[in-house]
């Protein structure tokens, strides 16, 4: 089946990626040079993509899990025909260029995933196939399968050594997801050495264990097995697949199979020894003709056939139901409902929790919003995201909206990246805020690639209790805003939750994370002086009118209440402050200079904050004259009120704090009631 020109075409592929590695004075030659004949094979004979419409929907996915193996990606898809030229393989690492160290979704077309951290790119795929097979329950109708294809990965032994590939992969083989197939890169060898240093597992018998068929090729070089293991993989619909495939990293180089060519660039008389035994005496950035007719015929003319029988699968769809395809259409397209707005509750003057809430505008979104689906990490009966009147999403329902991603937070996240990636649904997922940490790898990528995923974080303080310091979140709220493009809100009431949700919905550039409180909270007055919290930040309660301004009191979520409270505190003490709510930092930050100062006037110096949380990032409101009422230890075990108490979170000496406050020129008659205290 294959001969001297497919060959010729993997060996292009290994010498483009050194050409770009050694132009580059910098990259991994070894995967490149192991993995490309089964990558080659993969493109060649299976993969139904068409370069001249990347976004085609029902197109195969192709994840390089192993994400520095990029060089090789950038070769393969420039031989297949992508929009890659030989400048930008020439690029490749450089500032600007569009063929980056690890491969970035949006950069280039071809590049589905962003992916480089290990693991990540399975958890991924395992999110696409998944979106694949719901979406396929909801629009394939008689003779219309508008949504069939596989996922493919590329995985090395450093991603099935990550925590995450045993969440995945177990999810994975539970789900049945058999449109899954993954390609092990089995060379036995890591960066720092053998990987007999810290490995001795068994991949096969772990991936069967967790329900996937598995299959090994001894030899990594023969493209006939390698095309029989992935065609009988893709036969089997009712098991993901992992196809152990033995290779030898730095094929062809006089230090093959060692952790040298791991991620070093290979030396002068390396280079000339691998031209030698690949018998390549072509120029530098060379892609024989003969290579690119190959491809063309075969990749190329799989992809254009795969494309236009879709077109005639959707027009059979469109002629059985209209509604249904334009519905799949705007899925596509990202496009939500017209009239999902009004579908949103009226929680106004309601006091509830902020978990309670949410679930309140879930149940009012599910029967308006089609697109929506989610799950929890095994607490979706305390995070309160059950979608009503929708069964699980697991085998033989298909079409179920609720996800029950077991107590797996980082692949619950990693999947719900593949979700978007995948595109036509729009995921949320949820667990406790404190268990946010198993979830940043994926978070962060997520905000790399600005991914509309909303993340239900409930719990949000040492509110949870007796639960204790383990299950209370303290330096989380902090950490998560000062991740790049992601939007954190945290609500101060029924109301706000409702206004949350909407601009979660809304937010398609990057992630959305909801902070919300276990416990109830009051029904907020509304803000004053022209002010809104959809912006970010509010006047909530001002200054009474006729009165002079000591102050402001800037507090988010339940702690706004406690904000209320100290201010009649400060009252009763002739020292009048304002109240100011923030939902949002990010939000707040994109607001013009005029709306800041009228929310935050510069020339208020004394200013407190108050969260339950790291005080660590408050000083941008409050200044470092201000106070920032916090936590900057672990919590305790005890009974709600009892920890306010103990932290410090009551009215009494929240007013305490506040008057604790030094500001040069302090007007005589508050120096006076700061000593009184």
């Amino acid at each position: 089946m294959f001969d001297e020109t497919d060959q010729l075409a993997v060996n292009t592929i290994r010498m483009l990626a050194i050409d770009e590695i050694e132009n580059a004075n910098s990259g991994h030659p070894g995967l490149p040079l192991g993995a490309a004949p089964m990558a080659y094979v993969l493109f060649r004979n299976h993969m139904r993509v068409t370069p001249q419409d990347v976004k085609w929907f029902n197109r195969d996915r192709f994840i390089l899990s192993a994400g520095h193996g990029s060089a090789m990606l950038y070769a393969l898809e420039h031989i297949a025909g992508f929009d890659i030229t030989t400048d930008d393989l020439k690029g490749f690492r450089q500032i600007g260029s569009r063929t980056p160290g690890h491969p970035e979704f949006g950069l280039v077309p071809g590049v589905e995933a962003t992916t480089g951290p290990l693991g990540q790119g399975l958890g991924m795929a395992v999110g696409m196939a998944m979106a694949e097979q719901h979406l396929a329950d909801q629009y394939n109708r008689p003779n219309a399968d508008v949504v069939d294809h596989f996922t493919f990965v590329l995985a090395s032994d450093g991603d099935l050594m990550e925590g995450i590939s045993h969440e995945a992969g177990s999810l994975a083989g539970h789900l049945g997801l058999g449109k899954l197939i993954v390609l092990l890169d089995s060379n036995d060898v890591s960066l720092d050495g053998p990987m007999g240093r810290s490995e001795s597992g068994n991949n096969g018998e772990r991936f069967a264990s967790y329900g996937w068929d598995y299959q090994r090729v001894e030899d990594g070089t023969d493209l006939d097995a390698i095309d029989a293991a992935i065609t009988a993989a893709k036969a089997n619909t009712d098991q993901p697949s992992l196809i152990e495939v033995r290779t030898i990293i730095g094929f062809g180089t006089p230090n093959a199979g060692t952790n040298k060519v791991h991620g070093s660039v290979l030396s002068k008389s390396e280079v000339a020894a691998l031209r030698e035994n690949l018998g390549w005496d072509n120029p530098a950035f060379t892609t024989p003709v003969a290579v690119t007719q190959r491809m063309n015929a075969t990749f190329g003319r799989r992809g254009r056939r795969a494309h236009h029988d879709w077109l005639g699968q959707l027009a059979s769809l469109q002629a059985q139901d209209d509604d249904l395809a334009e519905q799949l259409l705007s899925a596509i397209a990202g496009t939500l409902p017209a009239n999902w707005h009004e579908a949103l509750p009226n929680l106004a003057g309601q006091e509830m929790a902020g978990r309670d809430a949410s679930q309140q505008v879930i149940n009012a979104l599910g029967p308006t919003v089609p697109e929506l689906w989610g799950g929890s990490a095994d607490l979706a009966s305390s995070n309160k995201t059950n979608l009503p009147d929708t069964a699980l999403f697991e085998r033989g329902t298909r079409g179920g909206r609720n996800v029950a991603f077991g107590i797996r937070e980082f692949a619950e996240a990693a999947a719900m990246n593949g979700i978007a990636l995948h595109g036509g649904t729009r995921i949320f997922g949820s667990t406790f805020l404190v268990f946010s940490d198993y979830m940043k790898g994926a978070i962060r990528l997520a905000a790399l690639q600005k991914l509309p995923v909303i993340y239900v974080f409930t719990h949000d303080s040492i509110a949870v209790g007796e639960d204790g310091p383990t299950h209370q979140p303290i330096e989380q709220l902090m950490t998560l805003r000062n991740i790049p493009n992601v939007t954190v809100i945290r609500p101060g009431d029924a109301q706000d939750t409702v206004r949350a949700w909407q601009q979660a919905l809304d937010n398609t550039d990057g992630p959305t994370v909801l902070v919300l409180t276990r416990q109830k909270m009051m029904a907020l007055p509304q803000p004053q002086c022209d002010t809104s919290l959809d912006r970010g930040a509010a006047i909530i309660a001002p200054v009474p009118a006729g009165r002079r301004q000591d102050g402001i009191l800037v507090a988010t979520g339940s702690e706004i209440e406690l904000a209320l409270k100290t201010q009649r505190v400060l009252a009763i003490q002739d020292v009048f402050v304002s109240v100011v709510g923030i939902s949002s930092f990010e939000i707040f930050a994109k607001q013009s200079k005029a709306y800041k100062e009228l929310v935050l006037p510069r020339n208020i110096r004394r200013r407190m904050s108050l969260e339950l949380g790291s005080t660590l990032g408050w000083e941008r409101f409050v200044g470092f004259e201000g106070v920032t009422l916090g936590i900057d230890t672990f919590g305790a075990s005890g009974e709600c009120s009892a920890l306010l108490r103990h932290f410090g979170f009551t009215p009494i000496h929240a007013a305490d704090a506040f008057l604790s406050m030094a500001v040069e020129n302090d007007q005589p008659a508050f120096q006076e009631l700061r000593q009184i205290g």
